[in-house]
């Protein structure tokens, strides 16, 4: 592959990490229990503690900037130092608990991340009260869809709210309207201001300090879509603990405290408790970034990154795959993005073979070296990492090695595929359970206490358990083919999207109960571009019939088919889908996945005409 050879060779730019090192128990039944070496140290028993202390240590360090508003995104940034918060957030604790908010009647929150909603999240947890926020996306494409506001009705019924906050009370005029939320506050716009303007007292002082670590900090709610989103609870201790296993692992973090230009929503467990709490243990800055993966928005990314260097960067693969265009076009924004870049971070899906090696060929045009490329696996109920990578990595696959303070159970999967294993797990970072569903609560966990993550995972060196982790599929999303064959849908993903790069940018596997596997595709219009040798504007429509990139996306499957004999690998037939994934169809999450079940539901006659005995001149049939 070109961009490996262009990387191969290169030394990594020198970063401090732990070293992988992990304790193995190995059971009569084949279980394994994995552990790190390394013992988790004593930690903050709450998050408010690290607030204090960074207003302690650095009262004039900038903690969080936003752009300031204006229409196109190329305002100034707005910024709030640490002493700065932690005055607001004990205005807005004061000011909160006047209102008789409590455990029982906490704050829920439907609008995304901003400073306001930052301050408003600190200076209710740390009085003891809860804090939901929810994907914005509940209320705001229901309101454009002609849906109704049904998860946000269930999910109101859950947390009971004595205060709701909207940041843009225009843009969520219906769901505030359409949804009653009974007694609750409704909260706009500037007037959290109103709430900092509180002057705190003696109240505030005393509910800080009857905080304990197993006090709800806050609830986040999966996804929801097959179904009434879960409410997972996060503790003080899940949270604390979650960022003491983090500053065990990449070291660097103490020796610098990290600038992080940042999309990840804060309703989900990676941006709201792995990015943003990182901030708080580390005196890090955040510059909260109003673009995000979509072809619309990826090029405010792309300007907040030319504008601010950052010392770590997190996303997703899709939005990775969707910087990179920009990156390899814009010397400027390239060089201004390395230049003190100690860390690539990825998680929420597997990362395809291929934008792993551009990422590191950019990498080494612009500095000489290769980044390290770390990545973790983990959920929302472990708050979210509980295994990880803090080592450098020749290639994308490997998810890691237990944290610190955490313990991975493996269950051998008895479906024939050897060293397979179901993954569980335990430690202080695993959630207690699910708001208001016992039933759930006692299903997600096994009879020792271990969570039921729901994946498989494989040992990458079965003689060295140190070598770390590997994903292996989702079990919810294995399916048998009319053979009764197993299929591993989440391992095979990437791999097609890889092999067949850089014309696909995502795509759903398809077989259940069918004769053979095919694919459902996205194309990459910029890679099909190159491809195809196409203009800058050509439509994906013509791109998708154009006979060089149906060619090499033929090619590219024979390749892999020949190297995976097996009918459980082997791909027969993809068709190209000529509209993105509809997030209001939850086809896509916030965090830029594919839903693998809605998308198949969605599009389901699409479905139909791969598997049709005599296939349409559209389908791609790999004989």
């Amino acid at each position: 592959m070109p961009h490996e050879i262009a990387a191969a060779g290169a030394p990594f730019r020198p970063v401090r990490l732990a070293a992988p090192a992990v304790t193995v128990e190995t059971r009569a039944d084949g279980s394994l229990l994995l552990r790190a070496a390394d013992p988790l140290a004593p930690c903050e028993t709450q998050l408010g503690d690290l607030l204090r202390r960074q207003a302690d240590l650095r009262p004039e360090t900038i903690f969080l900037a936003e752009r300031d508003g204006a229409a196109d995104g190329r305002g100034g940034w707005r910024t709030v130092t640490y002493a700065e918060a932690r005055e607001r957030a004990d205005a807005i604790s004061q000011a909160l608990l006047d209102r008789g908010l409590s455990a029982d009647r906490p704050v829920m929150i439907l609008s995304g991340n901003s400073i306001d909603h930052a301050l408003l999240t600190l200076g209710a947890m740390q009085v003891g009260i809860p804090v939901a926020p929810v994907s914005p996306a509940y209320s705001l494409m229901a309101g454009t869809t002609g849906a109704d506001f049904g998860k946000i009705a269930a999910i109101r019924d859950l947390v009971r709210p004595g205060l709701v906050y909207a940041g843009d009370a225009a843009a969520f005029a219906g769901v505030l309207g359409g949804v009653d939320f009974g007694d609750a506050e409704i909260v706009t716009g500037a007037a959290v201001a109103d709430l900092a303007a509180t002057a705190p007292g003696p109240a505030v002082a005393a509910a800080y300090a009857a905080v304990t670590p197993d006090h709800v900090a806050k609830y986040l709610f999966t996804s929801g879509s097959t179904g009434v989103p879960k409410g997972v609870v996060n503790t003080q201790r899940m949270l604390c603990t979650n960022q003491q296993m983090n500053a065990q692992q990449y070291l660097f973090v103490h020796d610098t405290p990290p600038v992080v230009v940042d999309w990840l929503p804060w309703n989900h467990t990676f941006g709201g408790n792995f990015v943003f709490n990182l901030m708080l243990k580390t005196g890090g800055t955040l510059y909260i970034d109003d673009g995000n993966p979509r072809p619309d928005l990826v090029a405010r990314t792309a300007r907040n990154l030319a504008e601010i260097a950052p010392t770590i960067y997190f996303s997703v693969p899709a939005g990775y795959a969707a910087l990179l265009p920009h990156m390899a076009r814009d010397a400027g924004l390239r060089s201004r993005f390395f230049d003190r870049l100690a860390l690539l971070f990825y998680a929420g899906a597997a990362l395809p073979r291929e934008t792993w090696a551009a990422w590191q060929a950019l990498a080494v045009e612009e500095t000489g070296h290769r980044i390290v490329m770390a990545t973790g696996y983990g959920s929302t109920e472990s708050a979210p990492a509980i295994v990880g990578t803090h080592w450098p990595l020749e290639r994308a696959g490997t998810i890691g090695i237990p944290s610190p303070g955490a313990t991975v159970k493996l269950v051998p999967v008895d479906d024939g595929t050897p060293n397979k294993f179901e993954i569980r797990g335990g430690g202080p970072g695993i959630t207690p359970g699910y708001l208001g569903r016992p039933d759930l609560s006692e299903d997600a966990f096994d009879a020792e206490g271990f969570f039921r993550f729901g994946d498989a995972v494989a040992l990458a060196d079965p003689d060295d358990p140190a070598a770390g982790l590997v994903f292996a599929g989702r079990l919810t999303e294995e399916f048998k083919l009319a053979t009764g064959t197993w299929v591993a849908a989440g391992a095979l993903r990437p791999e097609i999207v890889g092999v067949a790069a850089p014309v696909l940018r995502d795509a759903v596997i398809c077989g259940h109960d069918r004769a053979f596997i095919a694919v459902l595709a996205w194309p990459d219009p910029e890679g099909c571009r190159r491809i195809a040798d196409a203009a800058p504007d050509a439509p994906v429509a013509d791109l998708l019939a154009h006979p060089a990139v149906r060619a090499h996306i033929a090619r590219a499957l024979i390749t892999h088919n020949e190297a995976n004999p097996g009918s459980s690998r082997q791909v027969r037939r993809l068709l190209l889908l000529a509209t993105p994934p509809d997030p209001a169809a939850h086809e896509i999450t916030d965090k830029g996945y594919i839903n693998q079940r809605m998308a198949l539901q969605n599009r389901a006659a699409e479905v139909e005409r791969l598997f049709a005995e005599t296939p349409d001149k559209d389908v791609i049939v790999i004989e």
